[in-house]
């Protein structure tokens, strides 16, 4: 390739860069004297088609501890903030960001399927364990 960039000091920053290069990495000046800023046409951004999947799903409900006996429960979301009652021990308590969470319940956004997740999963993306689809299990609302 005649005019080829063949590596070396960048003549605007002095930078070393390796050859086969447009630009300088520093400071992005043209390195091949035969090209002008306009007939170097950047590339358009394309995203990863793995990074397209991936899916959110938003908690239907959570499983918790009870306050009174420590049984798990498992509450939707649409009680969040609101005083229910154990079921086993009878004992109010709020539902809130107070009680032990010990795992979330969500639909997977490819296959439909129910899963648990624990709650060290919570906020992270993670793969649905019946089609393997890439979730974020996002946290609650």
């Amino acid at each position: 390739m005649a005019g080829a960039w063949p590596g070396g000091s960048c003549p605007q920053c002095g930078d070393e860069m390796p050859p086969l290069l447009i630009h300088c990495r520093t400071c992005r000046a043209l390195l091949n004297s035969e090209l002008t800023e306009d007939s170097v046409e950047m590339p358009t951004f394309v995203p990863l088609p793995e990074i397209s999947v991936i899916a959110a799903a938003p908690p239907k409900g959570h499983y918790v501890l009870c306050p009174g006996c420590q049984q798990e429960l498992r509450i939707h979301v649409k009680y969040r903030g609101q005083r229910v009652a154990c079921k086993h021990c009878n004992q109010p308590f709020q539902y809130d960001d107070s009680v032990t969470v010990t795992a979330m319940y969500t639909q997977c956004p490819h296959c439909q399927n129910e899963l648990r997740a624990s709650a060290k999963h919570i906020g992270t993306r993670v793969g649905c364990r019946f089609c393997s689809g890439h979730i974020e299990l996002l946290r609650t609302p």
